[in-house]
C-alpha cells in the first residue's frame, strides 16, 4: 500500500507483515472414512485411510497407551501353541485392536494338518473382489500376489459394508489429533524462546525505503530457535514512541493448553473404553478415579473377554484348539 505526502510529493510505503509459517490443518474423520470400499485391479482396499490410521498410532501417549493396555492383558492371559507362539499371538492382536482387521494364514502340510498358524500385516492384505482369496499388496513392488493358503479374516461388522471392519476408536481421531497438536504447538511455542509473536510498529519516518526493508529483514531473520536476539535501530530526531514493540497476548493464559489436553485425553480413553488408571494417567482431584481394581474387573468383562471370544473364533474355523487363553487372576480370586 504506497501513500503519497502532499508536501515533498514523495511515495511512502506503508508495511504490513506477518511473520508465521503456514500450519497444515487435518480435515477431521473425513480424511479416514470413505463410506464404502474402493475397488482397484483385483481387490477391494479398505474403508479408511489405512496408513493415515497406521501413523495416528504413534500420534499420542494415551492413544498408544490404551491401545497397548489391551494388548498386554490378552497377551498375558494367552497359553502359547506351537503352532501359534506367543510372537506371533501379539501381532495378531496388535493389527486387530489397531485396524479392527486381523489376518491369520493357515499352513498346511501335505496331509492338511496344521504346520503353523502365521498372521500377516493388515496394512498389507486386501480381500479379493472374486471368491474368497486374499491378496498381499505392496505398492513398491507392483501387482497384487494372491494367497495360495487358507487366510482367516477377524474383523468386527460394520455398519455401511461388509468387507472390512473399521476401528471404533476413529469416532475419537479429532480428540488424538487435538492432542498432539496442543503438544506439537507448545513445543514451537517453547523452541521459539517461550514467544507468543510481537508487532513491531515504527511510526518514526525513516531515511529511505531501503532502512524499511533493511528493518524488515533484520526482523524476520530474528524468529526461530535462539529468538531474542539483540536489535541495534537508529532514527535521527525520532520520537518517543516512534518505534513500538506489542507484545501478542500471552499464550500461558490463553491458549488453556492443560484444559486442552485433559479435555482431548478423557475423550480418546472414552473412544477406546479403557479405564485411565490402568493406563498410569494421573488423576486431576485428590478423589482419584477409584479403585483399580475394580476398574480392572470391569474392563476384563467389558473388553477383554469379548476380543477372547473373537480370537477364539480362529479355532472353529481350524478345526483344532490352538488358541486358549488362562483364568484373568482379579476375577479367579473372587470365586
Amino acid at each position: 500500500m504506497t501513500n503519497t505526502d502532499e508536501k515533498t510529493g514523495s511515495s511512502k510505503k506503508i508495511i504490513m507483515h506477518s511473520f508465521g509459517d503456514p500450519e497444515p490443518v487435518l480435515d477431521g474423520r473425513s480424511m479416514f472414512e470413505y463410506e464404502f470400499c474402493p475397488m482397484y485391479q483385483n481387490h477391494y482396499e479398505y474403508p479408511y485411510d489405512i496408513d493415515a490410521v497406521a501413523k495416528l498410532y504413534h500420534a499420542t501417549s494415551h492413544h498408544t497407551s490404551a491401545l497397548i493396555t489391551k494388548r498386554n492383558v490378552l497377551v498375558s492371559l494367552y497359553k502359547p501353541h506351537p503352532k501359534l507362539s506367543r510372537k506371533a499371538f501379539i501381532s495378531l492382536v496388535i493389527n486387530l485392536l489397531v485396524f479392527d482387521n486381523a489376518y491369520v494364514q493357515v499352513v498346511r502340510n501335505r496331509l492338511g494338518g496344521i504346520l503353523e498358524l502365521r498372521p500377516k500385516l493388515a496394512r498389507n492384505t486386501r480381500k479379493a473382489i472374486k471368491g474368497d482369496s486374499y491378496y498381499h499388496v505392496d505398492y513398491r513392488q507392483g501387482a497384487a500376489i494372491e494367497y495360495n493358503e487358507q487366510i482367516i479374516h477377524l474383523y468386527n461388522p460394520d455398519i455401511n459394508q461388509e468387507m472390512y471392519g473399521v476401528p471404533d476408536y476413529l469416532s475419537s481421531v479429532n480428540a488424538i489429533t487435538l492432542n498432539e497438536a496442543a503438544t506439537l504447538f507448545r513445543r514451537r511455542y517453547y523452541k521459539n524462546g517461550a514467544h507468543a509473536g510481537y508487532i513491531l510498529h515504527v511510526s518514526d519516518p525513516l531515511s529511505t525505503q531501503d532502512d524499511v526493508d533493511d528493518l524488515e529483514d533484520a526482523v524476520r531473520e530474528s524468529k526461530g530457535a535462539g529468538n531474542f536476539k539483540n536489535l541495534f535501530m537508529y532514527t535521527p530526531n525520532g520520537k518517543p514512541d516512534g518505534v513500538k514493540v506489542i507484545p501478542l497476548a500471552e499464550v500461558a493464559a490463553k491458549d488453556e493448553f492443560a484444559n486442552i489436553k485433559i479435555a482431548s485425553r478423557d475423550d480418546t480413553l472414552a473412544g477406546h473404553r479403557v479405564p485411565p488408571q490402568l493406563m498410569g494417567v494421573v488423576p486431576n482431584n485428590a478423589g482419584g478415579f477409584g479403585d483399580t481394581k475394580k476398574a480392572a474387573e470391569v474392563f476384563y468383562y467389558h473388553e477383554i473377554l469379548t476380543l477372547q471370544n473373537m480370537l477364539l473364533d480362529i479355532n472353529d474355523q481350524v478345526g483344532e484348539e490352538i488358541i486358549s487363553f488362562n483364568e484373568y487372576e482379579l476375577t479367579k480370586s473372587q470365586e
